[in-house]
């Protein structure tokens, strides 16, 4: 997964974020029922934790991404233990 978008090639401004970082902070909103300043810091948190001083994508790039990106939610099945990772608000495993 390539957190940075690619350069496109057209003159103007460049994307900054990839399709693949904006659908994690819209899949975080989702499953968690989050507002987008949630799930932007819902993103970061984790990301910062191991290691990456990634920037989450910013409010006004989600609220406009949304309308055009599909969010891609899926659900698989599973027969063996479950495996949670609990974060608390102090950003504490």
């Amino acid at each position: 997964m390539t957190w940075v978008a690619a350069p496109t090639g057209r003159r103007g401004h460049q994307p900054t974020y990839s399709d693949a970082a904006i659908q994690t902070c819209l899949a975080m909103k989702v499953l968690f029922g989050m507002a987008l300043r949630q799930a932007t810091g819902g993103v970061e948190s984790p990301l910062r934790l191991v290691g990456l001083y990634w920037a989450a994508p910013d409010l006004g790039t989600l609220s406009r991404c949304q309308k055009t990106l599909a969010v891609n939610v899926p659900y698989r099945g599973f027969n063996g233990p479950l495996h949670l990772l609990l974060i608390d608000s102090t950003g504490r495993l």
